[in-house]
C-alpha cells in the first residue's frame, strides 16, 4: 500500500463508505492518515452523582429514576429522564432521540457522558449525554479515545479501524535525520503518525503534534523563503503611471482617510509606480478600511489601460467586493470596468467572462480561486490583489502573479499577528500597517458570560430585532456527531432551540460551510436585504461579509476559539451606525472568569488582543481552543505553537542556505506530501 493509494485499498471500504469520506476530502490513503483527530475522550472513571463538577465534560453511573417522558415543541421530539444514585439525582435531556424512552427502562443502570451543568433548584443536569452499558464503558476507562470531525454515517470508530489499517501497511520514511531530530526535541515521523491517532497519554499527543506542526510550518517557510528570492530584484519593464482619478476619488468620498490609509496609499502608489515589482502586504484590523486602498490601485491599472484582479476567499465576499466597485464606479463616475467571476457561475456565463477578460473589455477582474484556472488568460494583467491572505498560500499567489508579466501582488490581512511572528510568516512580503480605526465607530460593548445567563441574553436579541436590528450567533459545530456530550453548540440543533425559545415572529436560519456556494449566497443575501433577523453560523462568517443592521454578536462554546478569530468574529457587528454588542458564551461555566476572554471584554485593539493571545496559549489549550484563523493549516496554530514556527523558520534559512543538507529522496518525498492550503 502506498500513500497515493485510494482508500479503497483498505479493507471493507467499499462503495458507501468511499462516499462519506469523499464528503471529508478524503479520497486517498494519505488524505486519511492526514485527517487528524479534533480533539481527544480521555475516558475517566464514572462517577457518583454526588461527585460531579459543573462545567466539565464527565462520567456518571447512575439508576434511570421511573420512565423517561417525551414531549414535542415545533416538530423537534425531545426526551426527558431522570438518573440518580445513593448520592442524588440529576436530570437529562435529549433531542430528537425518540428511541430513548425504550432503551432506558426505569431502575436500568447505565453510564451517561456529557457536560455536566446547574439546573434550576440546584439540581445537575446534562444534554444529549451519551449513553452506555457499564460493561462497554469498563473497556473505554483508562483510555485516550480519538475524536474526527464527521459526516453522517461515519463514526469514529470507522475511521480509527482504516487509520490503523493504513499505518500498519505504509510505509512512512523520515526526512529529518537524527541529529536534527534531537537539536529540536522532535520524535520521528512514523511515531508522530501513530500517536496523533492513537495516544496513550497526553504526554504522547504533546510530542506527536509537535512534530507534524514542525513539518507543517517547514514546508511553509521553505515555499515562500524561496519565492522571496526569486521576486527580488524582479525589474517592471513598465511601470504604472500615477493618475488623477485616485485623487479624484478621495476627495469625492463621503469620509476623509485616515492617516494610516493616507499613509499606506501612499507606499502602495509608489510601489506601482516604480520599476520593481510590489509585494506588500497591508495588515489592519477589523474596520481600518483596506478595501478602498485596494480599489484605488485597480483604478490606478484601469487608467493606465492594464488589468488587475482582486481575489477574495469566498463567493460571497467576492460579489461583495464587486457590487460596491461596480456601484462606485457608477456613482463617482470611475474608469473601472469590473467583472465578476466564481466558480458558481453558468458554463455560459464563465465563457462570455473568459471573452471579455481575454480582449480587455473588462480590466478589474473579481473573483475566487477560479481567477487561476487555466481557461482564465488576461490581456495584459499588471496587478494581483489578494483580500484575506490567511486564506491563500504562496503557490495561489504565485499562479495568479504568473498569468502575466512583471505582475504586482497586493496582500490584505484583517488579522493582527504580532510582529514576531510576522516576520517569519511574511518573510516574502514588505508589511505595512493600519494602525488607525475612521473615528465615526463606535466602540462595540463586550460582555463575557456563562449560560446561566442564556435566558437573558435571549431577552436581548429579541429586544434587538424589535428594535428593527439583526443578529448574528456563531456555534462551534455544524451538526452533533456521535461526541455531542462534550458540550459543544452545533449549528444544526441550535437553529431548532432558537426558534423555540424566541417569539414566533422571528426569523431564524442557518448558515454553515457544508452548504453549496449557491445556498450560502441566497442566505445571505436574504439576511443583508433584512429578510432574515437572527442568522445561526459556524465561523464561515468570519471573512468579510458586511451587514451593517446587523448590532449583535452571540458566540456559543466562546472558550473553544483563539482570540484573534473571536476577534475576527466581533467585526461582522459595528459596521453601521447603531451601537452594538459582542455576547461571548462560555459552555465550561467559566464566564467572566476566563482570563483569555477577558481580553476580549476589555478591548478592541486587534494588534493588543493578537498580543495578549500570544502570552496566553499554552500547552493546555491543545484539547479545546480551535483554530485561530489566522492560516489554515492543518494542525499548526500561530499562536499556540509560536516557538515551532521560530524553530521551523531556522531550519528552513539553514535547508536554503545550504549549511544543512538533508536527504534527498526523503526529503522530496516530504515536499510532494505536504501539501496544506496554505502552502
Amino acid at each position: 500500500m502506498e500513500a497515493s493509494h485510494l482508500i479503497t485499498e483498505i479493507k471493507g471500504v467499499g462503495v458507501k463508505t468511499t462516499a462519506l469520506f469523499s464528503k471529508l476530502h478524503i479520497e486517498t490513503i494519505k488524505d486519511l492518515i492526514s485527517y487528524f483527530p479534533r480533539g481527544y475522550d480521555h475516558y475517566e472513571e464514572a462517577l457518583p452523582v454526588g461527585e460531579l463538577c459543573t462545567g466539565k465534560v464527565q462520567s456518571v453511573r447512575a439508576c434511570i429514576v421511573g420512565t423517561p417522558s417525551m414531549v414535542r415543541a415545533k416538530g423537534m421530539v425531545i426526551t426527558h429522564a431522570q438518573a440518580g444514585d445513593a448520592s442524588g439525582r440529576m436530570k437529562l435531556t435529549w433531542f430528537r432521540m425518540p428511541y430513548l424512552k425504550k432503551a432506558l427502562p426505569g431502575g436500568s443502570w447505565h453510564v451517561f457522558r456529557g457536560m455536566v451543568q446547574a439546573g434550576t433548584g440546584g439540581m445537575l443536569f446534562m444534554e444529549q449525554p451519551r449513553v452506555f452499558s457499564q460493561g462497554d464503558y469498563e473497556t473505554l476507562a483508562g483510555t485516550w479515545q480519538p475524536k474526527y470531525a464527521l459526516t453522517n454515517g461515519l463514526t469514529n470508530h470507522m475511521i480509527s479501524k482504516c487509520v490503523r489499517q493504513a499505518l500498519e501497511e505504509l510505509e512512512l520514511p523520515d526526512y529529518l535525520p537524527e541529529e536534527i531530530r534531537s537539536r529540536y526535541r522532535l520524535i520521528g515521523f512514523r511515531e508522530a503518525m501513530e500517536k496523533i491517532h492513537f495516544p496513550g497519554s497526553q504526554e504522547d499527543v504533546v510530542m506527536a503534534r509537535r512534530r507534524l506542526v514542525f513539518d507543517e510550518f517547514l514546508a511553509f517557510l521553505i515555499q515562500i523563503k524561496r519565492q522571496k528570492k526569486e521576486n527580488a530584484g524582479l525589474l517592471i519593464d513598465r511601470p504604472l503611471q500615477p493618475t488623477e482619478d485616485t485623487d479624484r476619488l478621495i476627495a469625492a468620498l463621503p469620509y476623509q482617510l485616515t492617516g494610516a490609509q493616507q499613509r499606506v496609499w501612499k507606499q502602495i502608489e509608489a510601489d506601482l509606480t516604480g520599476h520593481m515589482a510590489m509585494n506588500r502586504l497591508v495588515q489592519g484590523d477589523v474596520g481600518s478600511g483596506k478595501t478602498i486602498l485596494a480599489f484605488l490601485a485597480l483604478l490606478v491599472c484601469s487608467a493606465n489601460s492594464r488589468q488587475g484582479c482582486l481575489m477574495a476567499p469566498t463567493e460571497v465576499l467576492a460579489v461583495q467586493h464587486f457590487e460596491a466597485l461596480t456601484e462606485m464606479t457608477e456613482k463617482y463616475g470611475l474608469c473601472t470596468k469590473p467583472i465578476l467571476l466564481t466558480g458558481s457561475m453558468t458554463s455560459k456565463q464563465k465563457k462570455e467572462a473568459y471573452a471579455r477578460i481575454k480582449s480587455g473589455d473588462a480590466d478589474v477582474i473579481i473573483g475566487t480561486h477560479a481567477l487561476i484556472q487555466d481557461k482564465v488568460e488576461y490581456r495584459d494583467l499588471a496587478l494581483v490583489v489578494t483580500d484575506e491572505q490567511h486564506r491563500f498560500g504562496v503557490r495561489q499567489r504565485e499562479c495568479l502573479a504568473n498569468k502575466g508579466e512583471g505582475v504586482h501582488v497586493l496582500v490584505m490581512s484583517a488579522t493582527p499577528i504580532p510582529r514576531t511572528l510576522a516576520i517569519v510568516l511574511y518573510g516574502d512580503l514588505e508589511v505595512s500597517v493600519l494602525d488607525e480605526m475612521p473615528k465615526n465607530r463606535l466602540p462595540i460593548k463586550n460582555c463575557v458570560v456563562d449560560p446561566s445567563f442564556r435566558k437573558k441574553a435571549y431577552a436581548f436579541l429579541e429586544a434587538q430585532v424589535e428594535a428593527g436590528h439583526q443578529v448574528y450567533v456563531i456555534c462551534p459545530m455544524v451538526e452533533a456527531g456521535e461526541d455531542s456530550a462534550d458540550g459543544l453548540e452545533n449549528v444544526t440543533d441550535y437553529t431548532e432551540k432558537l426558534k423555540a425559545a424566541l417569539n414566533s415572529s422571528i426569523r431564524v436560519a442557518a448558515l454553515h460551510g457544508k452548504m453549496k456556494a449557491a445556498q450560502k449566497q441566497e442566505i445571505m443575501d436574504a439576511f443583508g436585504a433584512g429578510q432574515i433577523d437572527v442568522l445561526v453560523s459556524t465561523t464561515v462568517i468570519e471573512v468579510g461579509i458586511n451587514v451593517p443592521n446587523a448590532t449583535v454578536m452571540l458566540v456559543e462554546n466562546a472558550e473553544r476559539f483563539g482570540l484573534a478569530q473571536l476577534h475576527q468574529l466581533r467585526g461582522r457587528v459595528g459596521r453601521g451606525h447603531a451601537q452594538s454588542f459582542c455576547i461571548f458564551m462560555t459552555g465550561d461555566g467559566s464566564g467572566a472568569k476566563n482570563k483569555r476572554l477577558d481580553v476580549l471584554n476589555h478591548s478592541n485593539d486587534g494588534f493588543f488582543i493578537a498580543n495578549e493571545d500570544l502570552k496566553l496559549r499554552g500547552p493546555g489549550d491543545l484539547f479545546g481552543i480551535r483554530q485561530s484563523g489566522d492560516l489554515d493549516f492543518g494542525l499548526g496554530d500561530i499562536y499556540q505553537d509560536s516557538d515551532v514556527l521560530m524553530l521551523a523558520g531556522e531550519l528552513a534559512d539553514q535547508v536554503l542556505s545550504g549549511d544543512v543538507v538533508l536527504p534527498e529522496k526523503e526529503f522530496g518525498l516530504f515536499e510532494k506530501s505536504i501539501d496544506y492550503r496554505t502552502i
